[in-house]
This record gives C-alpha cells, structure tokens and sequence, in this order.
C-alpha cells in the first residue's frame, strides 16, 4: 500500500509475489516503475480506465504479517493488509466499533472481500469509509522502508499531504488507541454506485481525555475535524456521572456546530452583499448536520 504509483505506457512486464514486508520493500527499490498491489480495487479502476500503465507490479496478497493485528500497549496494531470482510466481523467490531462499521458499509461483497486498509489510506479518495474512522481516531501509520527502517505518520498528515510516503516506502501497520467507549460512524449515499458516500461521519468518545473527536468524511479532499465543535460538546458532557444525560438541544446545536464548521457560509461580496449557499451544498450540509446529531446521539445512549 503506497501512494508512490509511477505511470508507464506499457503493461507489466512481471509480477513480483514477495512474502515479507521487507521483501516488497526490497522488490519496489529494485524496480523504482513497479506499483504495489494488494486488493487491487482502486487500482484496476485506473488501468481499466487507461489511466494507468504499470510496467510492473508488486503483490502484497501473500505477506502474512499485514493481514492480521495484535494488541500492543493499550493500542491495536492493524496490517495493513487486512480487507474489509475481516474487519467487519464480530470479533474485530468488539475492538474497534467504528472501523467495522466503515469497513462493512465499504460498498459490495467483492469490494469488501479484496479491498484493504492500507489501500483505502493509500489511496486516499475522499470517499473512502476508513478514512473519517482513523482521522477521529487519530491513528498512525507505520511505514516500512528500505533496510528494514520504519518510522510513524499521523495519518492525518498523509492524508493532507503534510508528509508523502518516499518511493519505495509501503504502509505496513495502522496503530489504534483502544478506548473501551462508544464509537459511531454514518455515512449517507447517492441514488448511483456502490454505497459511495455522500457524506460520513466518525464519532468517538475519549473518556480518559475527557474529550470527543469527529471526523467527516467525503466532502473535502481530506477528512475535516470540526475541533471546536468536539471541544464544546465535550465541556458540556457530564463524564463522572451519565454520559446521557445531555439535553436534546445539546445534540442538535452539535450538529448544526459540525455542519457549519465543515462547509462554512460563503463570504460577502464586496458591496457586503450576503452569498447565499446552492441549493446542493444547503443540501449537504443539511446531511453533515443530521449524521453529526445522530452519531453522538447514539454515542451517548
């Protein structure tokens, strides 16, 4: 899984099948035109389309150590390899609610099947489920380099741009705060494709930081964290005693905080005359301000 994807004009010319993470890293360093490929969905999309012509691939299908997780000082550690039919199961839900959410509305069976997590981030298309999840969660990515070397990115860097995966580098792991509290994540969909989103939201709760972190997905390049609006509604709620018991209006003034905060007003005219918003985005803010309201109401039921 790498953002690092060299176009040529031909088609592969051979296939590297490595079986550790070093072993691709090694494969990529040796042929700097070589693209990796795990699931394959975004990338085929491409070269369907003629977008892309890889002179070589590397597959990372058959690397072990990226297709499960461990637990690692109060953290999950996710392979990057790991697809979406597995995070959706029981077992993973129970750990990290929310990215099984993402991952079970990730679109049909065979996306779901062959689609990884390390590619939905590597990818980075505004749509992609996983995103939203791991920018509220704030995970970090482990990269894998040449000579065995690994270092960490906030996944909100790379998903700004902030930090660029090097040629040759794959993201390796995902790590996860485990927080033992309640996670959401919603996402609203159009009349046409897979389930790709509209708009999503990620919503958790942070009982130890006494904190809430959002996230929103599919309406920016990036996810948006609407901070002031997680500091405000995180002051009101009563953490020692119950969690529910914060006043409807609360809840929907989060909402509305979360919508305007994402897709704000339209500046003045130079006369001073108001801008109003179209139609479409008064619509989709309508959708961010719902899905807002609805994540932390669930959460704190």
């Amino acid at each position: 899984m790498t953002t690092h994807a060299p176009q040529a004009a031909q088609t592969p010319r051979s296939v590297k099948l490595p079986a550790t993470l070093d072993e691709a890293v090694a494969a990529l360093a040796a042929m700097p035109a070589a693209v990796p490929v795990a699931g394959g969905t975004d990338l085929m999309t491409s070269v369907n389309s003629g977008q892309l012509r890889p002179a070589a691939l590397v597959g990372l299908g058959r690397i072990s150590e990226i297709r499960g997780w461990q637990y690692q000082d109060g953290h999950a550690l996710l392979g990057a390899g790991l697809t979406h039919a597995r995070m959706g199961r029981p077992d993973f839900a129970a750990l990290i609610p929310a990215l099984a959410a993402a991952a079970r509305a990730a679109g049909p069976p065979q996306i779901r099947n062959a689609g990884t997590l390390g590619g939905n981030i590597a990818s980075a298309a505004p749509t992609g489920d996983a995103l939203p999840v791991l920018a509220a969660l704030e995970a970090v990515l482990i990269i894998a380099g040449p000579g065995g070397a690994r270092r960490e990115v906030p996944v909100s860097h790379l998903l700004a741009g902030m930090e660029m995966l090097r040629p040759g580098e794959l993201i390796g792991f995902v790590r996860v705060p485990l927080l033992h509290a309640p996670q959401v994540f919603l996402k609203a969909t159009g009349r046409t494709g897979p389930g790709r989103a509209t708009a999503s939201v990620a919503l958790v709760l942070d009982p130890a930081r006494r904190g809430v972190r959002c996230a929103v997905g599919a309406i920016a390049p990036m996810p948006l964290r609407p901070l002031e609006a997680e500091q405000w509604v995180a002051s009101l709620i009563d953490w020692d005693g119950g969690r529910g018991s914060l006043v409807p209006e609360a809840v929907t003034a989060f909402g509305e905080y979360v919508a305007a905060a994402c897709i704000p007003d339209q500046p003045s005219a130079a006369d001073g005359t108001e801008q109003p918003l179209t139609p479409a985005v008064l619509h989709l803010r309508r959708t961010v301000a719902a899905l807002a309201r609805r994540a932390l109401g669930r959460a704190l039921s």
